[in-house]
């Protein structure tokens, strides 16, 4: 009898640990690196706030790493787990031979996130009103730069020949070099598209987003070797990243705005708002994480017109679409 009561108390305190334990288990740590803190972003810091990837057991460790070439070298270099940074990142890893290659798993936004600004008020603008003008535009070789070259193009403006185009400017400073008073129209993010109109320095006329169509603009990206190792992870990172992207979708630019705010604290509340409005209503956040063969196409097109395609990389090559297909299901 004693043996048969010392068997059953073991068996008591087995089960009623086995909750606590497996209770207890500390989430997984995933670190990511984003190219750069933007309010273009938003499903992401959804994500963060909203709990979505505490749902899934992980905690996600975010660092922003101010540019493409450095945040593609924190990933490589196992600085991170997972980049936010666009598509053709990834391209230029593979050109270069890569051992372990940069394979694209949940795209964040869908299309180009810049703005046309003008100096003047332009109610009745026309894309021909920039021939004989003086472009401020982005650093050359990278997305903006492309995306903005191949919509003048797109619009019959040849660029290197119709207009004055300005390249030699660091990104950091382009809008003090328009505020300054060079050039007559500036292709500029969010929030400063809007502060600027907000402060009579410049008014937006067009967007680049909406003339270029879909394209993997930023993407949660990993090394193969990652995908491989930890499969499950990837997939939980994604459907956090998915859970977030329906939130956004459901909600209205108001709700999106106080959840984001702590990622953005010098920025006004209402700013936030209408920045948030005008990415959503021209339809930038994706709505799920799957990045299809037409917009990967839409990429390479962009970027050979640039003469910044090193080589041509099948859809199936760096892009993963199964797990998110998987998540969505």
């Amino acid at each position: 009898m004693k043996k048969i009561r010392l068997l059953l108390y073991v068996s008591l305190v087995a089960l009623l640990t086995f909750p606590l334990a497996a209770c207890s288990q500390s989430p997984t740590t995933i670190k990511v690196a984003e190219v750069t803190r933007s309010i273009f972003y938003a499903p992401q810091y959804v994500a963060l706030e909203k709990g979505f990837f505490e749902d899934e057991g992980l905690d996600v460790e975010l660092t922003t790493t101010w540019g493409g070439d450095k945040t593609m070298t924190t990933l490589l270099s196992d600085g991170a787990d997972i980049a936010l940074v666009g598509s053709e990142t990834s391209i230029y890893v593979y050109a270069r031979g890569a051992s372990d290659p940069v394979i694209n798993v949940a795209q964040l936004t869908q299309t180009d996130g810049t703005f046309l600004v003008a100096r003047e008020e332009q109610p009745e603008f026309k894309w021909e009103d920039l021939n004989g003008s003086t472009f401020l535009g982005q650093r050359k070789g990278g997305m903006p730069q492309m995306v903005g070259e191949y919509v003048l193009k797109e619009q019959g403006i040849d660029p290197k020949e119709d207009l004055t185009l300005i390249q030699n400017v660091d990104f950091a400073n382009i809008p003090n070099a328009f505020a300054s008073g060079t050039g007559d129209y500036v292709q500029l993010f969010e929030p400063t598209a809007s502060i600027f109109e907000r402060e009579g320095k410049g008014h937006i006329v067009a967007s680049f987003g909406e003339e270029s169509g879909h394209v993997p603009y930023t993407v949660f990206m990993t090394k193969n070797s990652f995908l491989e190792e930890k499969p499950e992870e990837m997939e939980k990172f994604t459907r956090a990243i998915y859970k977030a992207q329906q939130w956004v979708q459901d909600h209205s630019a108001g709700e999106i705005a106080d959840v984001i705010q702590p990622y953005f604290e010098d920025t006004e509340i209402d700013l936030i708002e209408t920045v948030v409005d005008r990415y959503k209503s021209q339809g930038s956040y994706a709505e799920n994480p799957v990045l299809d063969e037409d917009e990967w196409n839409n990429l390479k097109a962009i970027m050979e017109e640039a003469g910044e395609l090193p080589s041509d990389v099948d859809h199936n090559t760096l892009v993963n679409t199964k797990i998110a297909e998987d998540v969505m299901k």
